[in-house]
């Protein structure tokens, strides 16, 4: 079993930046790949980004492409998400998740740990 715990949302202008932090409980994260997903009002949940367990493979949604990084320290129990250039439509609560396949995948069915969420909200 593992346990995610976001932290880093909150809010800020357009144009800013956040870094969100998703610690993990277990002794087995090192072998997961990390996702993060977030969820709009009013709309479904969608892949932002993920990295592989080592962190030697990462993938991107084109809406943050070139706007965001993943990295992860295993040795922490940590996924970070640094996310440059923020829009109001990045506004959304953002989560992280787990996969014990360890490819960095898009589709959450993919994931099988989920935290509850951090709140992020960028005003125009």
């Amino acid at each position: 079993q593992v346990q995610l715990v976001e932290s880093g949302g909150g809010l800020v202008q357009a144009g800013g930046s956040l870094r969100l932090s998703c610690a993990a409980s277990g002794r087995t994260f090192s072998s997961y790949a990390m996702g993060w997903f977030r969820q709009a009002p009013g709309k479904e949940r969608e892949f932002v980004g993920a990295i592989s367990w080592s962190g030697g493979s990462t993938r991107y949604a084109d809406s943050v492409n070139g706007r965001s990084a993943i990295s992860r320290d295993n040795a922490k129990n940590t996924v970070y998400l640094q996310m440059n250039s923020l829009k109001p439509e990045d506004t959304a609560v953002y989560y992280c998740a787990a996969s014990t396949r360890g490819r960095p995948s898009g589709g959450q069915f993919d994931y099988d740990y989920w935290g509850q969420g951090t709140q992020v909200t960028v005003s125009s």
